[in-house]
Formats: structure tokens, sequence, C-alpha cells
């Protein structure tokens, strides 16, 4: 595999999990799902940062982290606060609790996005790839993002 068949397969792993996602009763958002995702993710890593130094470590434009942050807060999956140093700085946690939708997201199946994409109904490919996936996001958590750009 090169860098480029690299790049495909995770568009296409990208795409896979926008279709696994539960979407049902969350109306239509500016937002694309791939922000709300990456700024989720970094939230969780670096709790209490900035929208700005979020921005930064993603590579999102501010304007696209703000966006997701606010979806974010909507779901109940982040609270913010004003930096108690800088009142114009918004902090961003992750919620103590997760939010109905949050657990929902959280409890979704890739099963049946999976089974689509690989065009089957049998269980065992299905099971067998996501296996594989299991496998290799224990490898290539979110922190290795960090690690390419640092």
């Amino acid at each position: 595999m090169d860098g480029v068949e690299l790049f495909l397969l995770g568009r296409t792993l990208m795409k896979i999990g926008e279709e696994a996602l539960p979407t049902d009763g969350i109306g239509p958002h500016s937002t694309s799902v791939r922000s709300v995702l990456i700024v989720v993710s970094d939230v969780r890593a670096h709790p209490g940062s900035s929208v700005g130094e979020i921005a930064q470590r993603t590579g999102l434009p501010q304007s696209a982290v703000s966006a997701a942050i606010a979806r974010l807060r909507d779901a109940g999956a982040v609270i913010t606060a004003p930096d108690p140093g800088d009142r114009r700085r918004l902090l961003v946690h992750p919620a103590p609790q997760p939010s109905g939708r949050v657990e929902e997201v959280r409890s979704s199946s890739i099963d049946a996005a999976l089974a689509t994409a690989i065009d089957t109904d049998d269980p065992q490919p299905v099971a067998k790839i996501a296996g594989l996936l299991e496998e290799l996001a224990q490898h290539l958590t979110p922190q290795v993002i960090t690690r390419l750009r640092g």
C-alpha cells in the first residue's frame, strides 16, 4: 500500500463511519460530521482548550471549530466556559455526563454500513472486517495526528 492508497482508504472509512452514525431527529446542520468528530476527538484528548488551540491542533478553520463546538454543546457532548484569565476566550471541556444523543452515537453499530459498503448480507465477512478495524483503531488512536504534525 502506498500513501495514495492509504489516503483513499481513510476517506472510504470516513464515509462508512458517517453512514453508520444515527441521524434520526438531529435536523440539518451546516457543520460537517467530519469536523464535529475531529473537534470532539480533540476536546476529549485536550480538555480545557480554547477554540483557537483546537483550531491550531486540528488544522480546521476557527469558524468550523466554533460551529462544531456549538453543535456539540447543543447535543450535550461538551460544556464551555469563559477563560478566567481572558474572558474573551472560551474554554471547552467534555461534558461530565454524556447526553442521550452522545450515548446513542457511541452505542451505534457499524455493521449495517459495512455490509452495504462491501455489498453483502453475510455477517461473517462484516464481523471479520469490524474486528480488523477494531485492531487497527487500537494502534492508530487520535493522538497519532498530534505526533504526525509534531
